[in-house]
């Protein structure tokens, strides 16, 4: 079983961490981006800071709710919180995509020259120190979790620095005449957000509805040939996986000896367990039955 409160210990802190200070630079960067350097791209990035920052304030929310234990309405947990959470903050993300896109395409028809672009450049580059530090950091360290939403916003957090580098090489290039630099670096920031975000509620989405995607059949098939190896495992005919959060849950239907007592049947599960958890050890509920030539099922 995986060890989820070891494994996300420190995700939730580092999520809050991250929402506060995104969404400091983001408001600082609006700021100047609208009262003093007049710049679009600025403001797209102090606009994408504080929607990332919302993004990690989400993703907080959802770890919370992540760590409770099943219960009687929940039976299966809050995993799913996660994936929940993962959907919400990509939307949001492309939402606020849209309103940047607007705001590049005014740039665009009717530029209008960047007001000390350096001050807006110093402001923009420490948002990429600090963006970059911080979400290469959360990666490394959660890269093991398996979240969907842990890994979104790493990745998001990543892209606001990368967001905010572009965002000082358009102010510079507006400080020496190339004024729709600023207008075109806008339209990049809102692209980087669409990909992300659309590529999250694609995952969520396939999460929630219970699908199974390729990985998922690589694990399905593996399992199956796993529990075929076991001497008194006859055949192995279904398996079914669902992926929540981190974790995988499922059903495996074997075929086993005519006359097989409940306590051999028993040891043969464990035996089975054993050896696909050590393989997979994601897999932290697998529900095994038997059948006699596929016609009576014994249930767990």
């Amino acid at each position: 079983m995986v060890k989820t409160t070891n494994i996300f210990g420190k995700a939730d802190t580092l999520a809050g961490i991250t929402a506060i200070i995104l969404i400091g630079l983001g408001i600082l960067q609006i700021i100047m981006g609208e009262t003093i350097s007049k710049s679009v791209a600025l403001t797209a990035n102090g606009i994408d800071c504080i929607g990332d920052g919302f993004v990690s304030a989400v993703v907080w929310i959802g770890l919370l709710f992540f760590k409770k234990p099943a219960n009687e309405k929940f039976h299966y947990g809050y995993y799913k919180m996660e994936n929940l959470a993962s959907a919400v903050a990509a939307i949001v993300m492309i939402l606020l995509a849209a309103y940047i896109c607007f705001r590049s395409y005014n740039q665009l028809i009717d530029p209008h020259p960047v007001n000390l672009p350096i001050l807006g450049e110093i402001v923009a580059l420490i948002a990429a120190a600090v963006a970059l530090g911080l979400g290469f950091y959360k990666y490394a360290k959660g890269k093991k979790s398996k979240m969907s939403s842990v890994n979104l916003e790493a990745f998001n957090t990543i892209k606001d620095g990368v967001a905010s580098g572009l965002t000082v090489i358009a102010l510079y290039l507006a400080s020496i005449g190339f004024i729709i630099a600023d207008a075109i670096v806008g339209f990049i920031i809102a692209g980087i957000i669409v990909t992300i975000g659309a590529a999250a509620i694609k995952e969520a989405s396939y999460m929630l509805i219970d699908a199974c995607d390729g990985e998922c059949v690589d694990r399905s098939y593996v399992i199956r040939r796993i529990a075929e190896e076991i001497d008194i495992v006859e055949s192995a005919h279904v398996v079914r996986l669902r992926k929540s959060g981190p974790v995988y849950q499922g059903e495996l239907e074997i075929s086993v000896p005519c006359g097989l007592t409940i306590r051999e049947f028993t040891q043969t599960k464990e035996k089975i367990r054993k050896k696909i958890q050590s393989t997979f050890p994601e897999i932290e509920r697998l529900a095994i039955t038997a059948s006699e030539k596929k016609e009576k099922e014994e249930e767990r």
